[in-house]
């Protein structure tokens, strides 16, 4: 019975991803390329935090429940969405700027017709290559989810103190063996920022051993006030923060690894091979990423009469109001 099941699931994946093609705007939108580079272009000039945000947005949107824009439906006295949830408090407003100038010039250009869900995965692309990252395809034609539930969440996402095994777990689970997690882990955070209070433990009261003590001293003086400003955050890549490159990996066989979870892809045998792999050559980085995260863009797509055009990203269209 096995067989049959799995034989109809990679059908039904097939179905959804052929209903997603590379000019699916062409003739209802046709403007939607130059539109969406051009306002995240411009966005990410004036905020340089902006492609960082939007990379964490779209990772947390499309490990819950698929790439259907679930992530920014904003909650309502009917419903605790995603946003609702504790490990989302952190995602950072200019990615739902960035995301809300780039639909309200849409729907004047062409109402009613370019998904939410297609806007994050866009902008997402033009942003990587716009910090030096590698270009690759986005195909379009998803809709917007018509739910959001703050219980998806933990099921789904891994925080900052997660062990190899659980990140390895949750990735299996999408689909995505260890070389994918590592890649797009490494990719996520070389542009990446996190708020101190999620590495304070390695700081304070006693370090962390595995830390290098220079990273130590630095970081525990950036966040001696995190308690009180909770704003507080550093980069995850601190040599090369503005970058996408490989310089993560080359600081995770440094002991200057930010977050835990990601010193500790060097320590697993598992995980450390690509590493050492990504740290030496750069061009199987951003050609594995690629890869990756072509794959993050299709997972779960919502097509047809599963999804919506929204005409706002932060409320589906039949929302209570």
């Amino acid at each position: 019975m096995v067989w049959p099941l799995l034989l109809l699931l990679f059908s039904f994946l097939d179905f959804c991803h052929a209903q997603l093609t590379l000019d699916y705007y062409a003739k209802t939108c046709p403007q939607f390329d130059a539109i969406v580079r051009d306002i995240t272009q411009q966005k990410q000039m004036e905020f340089p935090a902006t492609a960082a945000a939007t990379l964490r947005v779209f990772f947390h949107d499309c490990a819950v429940d698929g790439c259907d824009a679930s992530i920014l439906i904003k909650p309502t006295s009917f419903n605790k969405s995603e946003l609702d949830y504790d490990i989302n408090h952190s995602l950072a407003g200019d990615a739902f700027d960035l995301i809300t100038r780039i639909k309200t010039a849409l729907e004047l250009a062409c109402p009613g017709v370019v998904s939410c869900a297609d806007v994050i995965a866009t902008a997402t692309r033009d942003l990587i290559v716009m910090t030096g990252g590698p270009h690759y395809k986005v195909q379009l034609g998803r809709k917007d989810s018509l739910v959001s539930n703050a219980s998806n969440v933990e099921a789904h996402l891994t925080r900052v103190n997660a062990t190899v095994d659980l990140m390895i777990n949750r990735f299996k689970s999408m689909g995505f063996d260890v070389k994918d997690m590592v890649v797009l882990i490494g990719g996520g955070h070389t542009i990446g920022f996190v708020h101190c209070k999620e590495f304070a433990n390695r700081l304070f009261p006693k370090p962390d051993p595995t830390m290098n003590p220079i990273l130590v001293e630095r970081l525990r003086t950036m966040c001696a006030n995190y308690t009180i400003n909770k704003d507080m955050s550093a980069f995850l890549d601190v040599i090369s923060p503005g970058n996408f490159d490989n310089v993560l990996f080359k600081n995770l066989m440094k002991g200057i690894g930010v977050l835990g979870s990601d010193q500790l892809l060097y320590s697993d045998p598992r995980t450390k091979p690509f590493v050492e792999l990504y740290a030496k050559d750069a061009i199987a980085f951003a050609n594995d990423f690629a890869h990756a995260m072509e794959k993050v863009s299709v997972y779960q797509v919502k097509i047809g009469d599963q999804g919506e055009v929204r005409k706002r990203c932060d409320a589906i269209n039949n929302a209570h109001t």
